[in-house]
């Protein structure tokens, strides 16, 4: 079997990483550099979003009584809403940014135009006193910025493999646990001995350090609808975890703000090694077959580790969720690819993570409303607020219930499609 790689107007430029021999099979040399480069940018970009959560759940800062944003004071749904909306256009700006990428013959441009553009968002934000400003700057202008610098190696690098593809994938895409295991921890020590305003700039620092349409007779194909839904849905569930693990751990828990940083650490290092052993995985067993698994087993381990937790369960909750989240999160790349074709993955890769942020708008916020207001550590009682977050957990795993059902009926439909059941797949 001949494998087709990329046309060369979608492959990465000599400034980005060293240009692919002439014969068109890329050597190893180019793909591992390639899964180096995406490593560091998921690194980048998935270890600032993850950490947003330590903003918000410690009793100093966004949602404080003390806090300078009088609007944010005590309301998780409003502050959670800032987080959420710079993350989920990380992934919604793909369907903008998979045009403009064709109109740069130097990606190397793109993405550093991207970097800068997150960190004037994260700078500014320093300097926001109204809730309006963090909008702008900690949500809008670093989301735009950070959709700029990931969809252009992402874009492309799938397309660079085919036997491997899964554990490509998994390897750039562990980044992301990697990044909430570093940026976590130096975040809260920031926090912690500099404040708000220069944790922000030091962020926005390192950041400066450190045309194609989807075809519509693809968006009317049944495999993806319900793919684009479970994207969706996933995309909102996942997102709970990650914002509130920290908060439950320090307000139903007792736990310190830095045990609740060091759960968010740990889940995302699980995470991290979960994204290649499932990669890994799913090259033998099949991709869809995993990401199925992932979806439905993220949800058990919603409802039977997280729901009215105790210390024990809550800390099997944070490592058996970071294994299967992580499986499903890494996998979507490599399934679009299998169920579209290498011709059409840049079209639905960009609209599928365009679904998935505004995914992100439906969890965290919804949640934050299911939640309601409450001071930090004071006045509501114990039992009341763990109530409130059962109703979060439930919330949240019904979401990541409905997610596996859909993508489970996209692997009936692709089967159907291909006129074949194969097992591996």
């Amino acid at each position: 079997m001949t494998t087709t790689y990329p046309p060369r107007e979608l492959r990465l430029t000599e400034a980005a990483v060293p240009q692919p021999p002439t014969d068109d099979r890329p050597t190893r040399k180019y793909q591992t550099l390639l899964l180096l480069a995406g490593f560091m940018m998921i690194t980048h970009i998935i270890g600032i979003n993850t950490s947003f959560g330590i903003f918000q759940a410690r009793p100093e800062f966004y949602t404080s009584s003390s806090t300078n944003i009088s609007a944010a004071r005590n309301n998780d749904a409003v502050v959670s809403l800032v987080g959420t909306l710079g993350s989920g256009l990380t992934w919604s700006g793909g369907i903008f940014v998979n045009p403009l990428m064709s109109r740069f013959a130097n990606l190397r441009i793109l993405t550093l135009l991207g970097a800068f553009i997150m960190s004037l968002g994260l700078f500014l934000a320093a300097y926001s006193t109204t809730l309006w400003q963090l909008f702008l700057t900690q949500s809008i202008l670093y989301g735009v910025g950070s959709s700029i610098y990931y969809f252009p190696l992402m874009t492309v690098a799938p397309t660079f493999f085919d036997r491997h593809r899964g554990f490509a994938m998994g390897c750039i895409l562990s980044g992301a646990g990697v990044g909430g295991l570093i940026f976590a921890p130096v975040i809260q020590l920031l926090l912690d001995n500099y404040g708000v305003r220069t944790t922000l700039q030091v962020l926005a620092g390192w950041n400066i350090a450190g045309r194609s349409r989807l075809n519509m007779a693809l968006v009317k194909r049944g495999t993806f609808v319900y793919q684009a839904l479970g994207a969706l849905l996933q995309a909102a569930g996942n997102s709970i975890p990650i914002y509130y693990l920290s908060a439950y751990s320090i307000s139903v828990l007792s736990y310190s703000s830095s045990t609740g940083s060091l759960f968010l650490a740990i889940n995302s290092a699980v995470n991290s090694v979960s994204r290649i052993l499932m990669g890994v995985l799913a090259d033998g067993v099949g991709r869809q077959n995993t990401l199925i698994t992932g979806a439905f087993l993220s949800s058990l381990a919603v409802f039977a580790l997280w729901y009215d937790a105790a210390r024990p369960r809550f800390i099997a909750f944070i490592i058996v969720y970071g294994i299967y989240a992580g499986g499903y999160n890494a996998l979507i790349p490599t399934t679009i690819t299998e169920i579209y074709g290498v011709e059409n993955y840049t079209r639905v890769n960009g609209a599928i993570y365009f679904i998935r942020g505004l995914g992100s708008l439906l969890g965290a916020p919804v949640a934050g409303l299911i939640l309601g207001t409450h001071s930090r550590g004071a006045t509501v009682p114990g039992d009341a607020l763990r109530g409130r977050f059962e109703r979060v957990v439930v919330y949240d795993g019904v979401l990541l219930l409905c997610a596996g059902l859909c993508v489970s009926y996209v692997r009936w439909l692709d089967a159907r499609d291909k006129g074949r059941w194969n097992w591996k797949a």
